[in-house]
């Protein structure tokens, strides 16, 4: 009987990670297919780095939809505004997402700087335990670091998810070219806010990338 990969676990496994009292449950069984917590926090940051990279892609795509929009000149007015709301849907859900991951990622890593502490305690040698502590101090301080990115890039989310819900339901309530164009100047400080999100969660990129060599030392 072949034995199913760690992937193929059924999702209300994994799911078990939003209860604090199955979670060591959890980490049991994915260490049976060979993924400890090192290689669980491995994976939720590159989760988490894919996932703000969709959400860049999607703010950048409601920008288009926005900028056409506003710069409309004839054709189907309502189906541009269908574009740019099913866009603003889509930041919304990927929004969500992001926090999701960042979530996941902190909780795995704070179990395993935890479970590294225990550890700690039952190694005998005085040299090798001193070496382990230095590699877990490093560690725990360039998490905070990739922790602190990713917490600055989500912070950049709500503000400009509140902007194009005030631009989506002022359209929804005034869909004429006169409406339209009466943002046009608003549309261009919104873009300069999608700059600084992108900017922040390329940052984030970066710091993971960064962490996840750390862990591959």
């Amino acid at each position: 009987m072949r034995l199913l990969s760690w992937k193929s676990l059924p999702w209300l496994l994994l799911l078990a990670l939003a209860t604090t009292g199955c979670r060591s449950s959890y980490y049991s069984v994915m260490e049976t297919f060979g993924k400890h917590k090192r290689d669980l926090l491995r994976d939720a940051l590159e989760d988490a780095s894919e996932e703000n990279l969709k959400a860049a892609e999607q703010f950048e795509d409601a920008l288009t939809q926005l900028k056409e929009l506003t710069g409309f000149d004839g054709g189907d007015l309502e189906k541009q505004y269908n574009a740019f709301k099913s866009d603003y849907d889509g930041c919304r859900d990927r929004s969500t997402a992001v926090r999701g991951r960042i979530e996941k990622v902190d909780r795995v890593a704070q179990d395993l700087f935890a479970e590294w502490e225990r550890e700690l305690k039952e190694i005998q040698n005085a040299q090798l335990r001193g070496r382990s502590q230095a590699k877990l101090t490093e560690t725990r301080t360039r998490y905070q670091q990739v922790h602190a990115a990713l917490t600055r890039s989500e912070a950049t989310l709500e503000p400009v998810l509140s902007q194009m819900k005030d631009y989506v339901l002022y359209l929804k309530h005034n869909l004429n070219a006169r409406a339209v164009g009466s943002i046009k100047d608003e549309a261009l400080e919104i873009e300069n806010e999608i700059g600084k999100l992108i900017a922040e969660m390329t940052r984030s990129i970066q710091e993971t990338e960064g962490f996840l060599k750390v862990l591959d030392e």
